[in-house]
């Protein structure tokens, strides 16, 4: 079985949005470089995936120079592909990059554990591959919704531990 590391969103655009809190990232640096090395030490094929917002003068939107690696984990991809949408397949080519390398077994990990990691996750499900959602190699922030502020640990404790 073919594996390959999927890195999610690991941009230097999150340093320039106001959820960006260094003092906050846990053990998140660390488990992304050692699944990282680990992928690199077996041989696994490493896809890097990038956000973009094209038009939206943020953070994410390719002519600020932000939509690259984020310093640290700028190791050689495999693959680079640029996405608009919260999953990592939606008009990338990435399935198609995937099967045509024999890919059938994922490991997940990146930035936004609820939004992007995830949802890569469900959809790479729903295509057949068996995943892998690497939680300790994910990274999420505190979120507001009405009254209620969800701390990253709250998001990080509903997410999966594993699929497939």
């Amino acid at each position: 079985m073919t594996t390959a590391l999927l890195v999610i969103d690991v941009q230097a655009s999150f340093l320039a949005r106001p959820s960006w809190d260094a003092t906050r990232l846990g053990d998140w640096p660390e488990a992304q470089r050692s699944l990282i090395d680990l992928a690199r030490e077996a041989g696994m094929l490493m896809v890097r995936i990038i956000h973009t917002e094209p038009g939206s003068q943020g953070a994410f939107d390719p002519d600020n120079g932000l939509t690259r690696a984020m310093v640290g984990f700028e190791d050689p991809a495999d693959v680079t592909f640029y996405k608009t949408a919260h999953n990592a397949f939606t008009d990338t080519g990435l399935d198609r990059w995937l099967r045509g390398r024999g890919v059938s077994r994922l490991w997940i990990s990146g930035i936004r554990t609820e939004q992007c990691c995830e949802t890569t996750t469900r959809v790479a499900s729903d295509l057949g591959y068996a995943v892998d959602f690497v939680s300790e190699a994910t990274l999420t922030f505190a979120m507001q919704r009405g009254e209620r502020t969800f701390s990253a640990s709250d998001i990080r404790e509903t997410s999966p531990s594993g699929w497939g």
